[in-house]
């Protein structure tokens, strides 16, 4: 039953590739109010063995924004983690990490998803698990580790995805919540269970799975270790919500029908809540992905490299001894000329280069392009190429969904870019509705409030963000010169590529 007779206070912890945050929701009289707390770098570790997550001081940074929360009311109802997928951690025989948990950038999975899909066929995989196929996906970094590490592998006792780390660390409690789960690649999209038998035919562990919850599920107090010396955490209970951060996006607004999501960030992803799995040849050759969502629902969607682009220039030039904000970027790429140089966001060069800019350079050089002269050039570069694969990625959508979308509903960091809201609206034809930026924390938020019952149902607290934090609006223009821009990018994907640009 729900009830509103008193404020709640929840907590979202939102992890991203380059920044943490603790986002202290309070709900009053159906309103929301979100309000970051602390922010903290999330940068990786390079050790010995390649690179890894610092785990140990995210969870010092997580346990002092905790303790920031239970300073600012008198009562923290839950706590909840999302972050990003596929990564994982192993667990010993006493409950302590058995290694620092690696990052899926690194370079162990190399050659290793070629290596399955020669083992197992692609539509094999696909038909159980209609994920698409990344090269860090967990089930090739599991292949790699039991390459390199089969011992550490069967000494193993648990395996917990990184969200679910956090959320043992807080209550005690082993599960995998399901949302984070389907990202690795070996979960039945059908039964939302781990399929053993794909695990079994690749010769890898399945002792280690622990069982799948989810969103919404209350895993049990915090800590006493944790919460004893603050008042406004007697009572407070960890929370799964979304406990990837595109699922707790996702959960943050609604899409379907003629509306589709794009949660822009550090990665885009663009696609749509279903009731259902699409995992037919088509979206098989598409490379979709069917991740499990809250409340029943499955995200269809593609990744798309997102604003890493912008992060990876930014490092570079930061390394030469210029700093600029993405803020600053954005005002100098609205001044830079129009569509001038074109590339494809996801071309295998730009996955992790040593210097972006000349990563860039190069692409527009051998596709026949001017290359871009200034920081603000390259900023436009950015945003124009990937509101151009926004349009070709929705393409197919649409064929998969069997509709024509009107709208585009924006999320998430990269919805705080006007110039890259309205390119998306230019290239796609379609009204954007930009924002919250802070979906991923609001849907965090979201899934406590159902979990604690502090709302009847998903629907009401979707309606309670969409009262707090209302859209921008972006219509499209300048469709002719567009137009010419997108014949102009398939040429350049097509040449780049050889292959289909969606």
């Amino acid at each position: 039953m729900a009830t509103h007779a008193s404020p709640h206070a929840f907590l979202a912890l939102d992890l991203g590739a380059e920044s943490g945050r603790a986002v202290l929701g309070r709900m009053d009289r159906g309103h929301l109010t979100a309000e970051e707390i602390r922010r903290f770098p999330n940068e990786p570790l390079r050790e010995s063995d390649g690179l890894h997550w610092n785990a140990r001081r995210l969870w010092q940074e997580m346990r002092s924004a905790i303790s920031d929360a239970a300073a600012r009311c008198p009562r923290l109802d839950s706590i909840g983690v999302d972050t990003w997928g596929v990564d994982y951690a192993l667990l010993d025989a006493q409950g302590e990490l058995a290694q620092n948990p690696f990052h899926y950038r690194d370079s162990r999975t190399s050659g290793v998803m070629e290596r399955v899909r020669r083992q197992l066929t692609p539509e094999y995989i696909y038909g159980i698990t209609g994920l698409q196929f990344l090269p860090f996906n967990t089930l090739y970094q599991l292949c790699a580790a039991s390459e390199q590490t089969p011992g550490l592998l069967a000494r193993a006792r648990h395996l917990l995805t990184m969200p679910d780390l956090f959320h043992y660390w807080m209550a005690g409690r082993i599960a995998c919540e399901y949302t984070n789960a389907s990202t690795t690649q070996f979960l039945d999209l059908r039964t939302r269970d781990w399929s053993r038998e794909l695990l079994q035919r690749l010769n890898l562990p399945a002792h280690f799975l622990a069982p799948v919850v989810q969103p919404g599920t209350v895993l049990g107090p915090l800590k006493m270790e944790i919460a004893w010396s603050y008042p406004a955490l007697a009572s407070t209970r960890v929370i799964a919500p979304a406990g990837h951060d595109t699922g707790s996006a996702f959960a943050a607004v609604p899409s379907g029908g003629k509306t589709a999501l794009l949660s822009s960030g550090t990665w885009s992803l663009l696609g749509m809540e279903t009731t259902s799995p699409v995992a037919n040849d088509d979206a098989l050759r598409l490379n979709f992905t069917n991740e499990g969502g809250v409340c029943g629902t499955v995200r269809l969607l593609k990744n798309i490299t997102g604003m890493w682009l912008l992060e990876r220039c930014r490092k570079a030039w930061s390394a030469q001894g210029s700093e600029y904000s993405y803020a600053r970027l954005a005002q100098m790429a609205a001044t830079a000329a129009p569509l001038r140089h074109l590339m494809d966001p996801d071309a295998p060069s730009l996955a992790m280069p040593e210097d972006m800019p000349a990563a860039i350079a190069a692409l527009c050089r051998n596709s026949g392009q001017s290359v871009p002269d200034s920081p603000g050039a390259f900023a436009r570069a950015v945003v124009e190429s990937l509101a151009l694969k926004y349009r070709l990625v929705l393409e197919s959508l649409e064929r998969l969904a069997g509709t024509q979308f009107e709208q585009i509903r924006v999320v998430g960091g990269g919805s705080q870019n006007e110039l890259l809201n309205q390119c998306t609206a230019n290239a796609t034809g379609c009204r954007v509705l930009a924002g919250p930026a802070e979906a991923t924390a609001l849907g965090n938020l979201a899934m406590q409030m159902v979990g604690a019952g502090a709302v009847e149902s998903l629907d009401e607290a979707r309606e309670m963000v969409a009262r707090s934090f209302p859209p921008r609006v972006f219509e499209p223009r300048d469709r002719e010169q567009w137009q010419a821009a997108l014949a102009r990018f398939r040429e350049v994907i097509h040449g780049a590529t050889g292959a289909r640009a969606s």
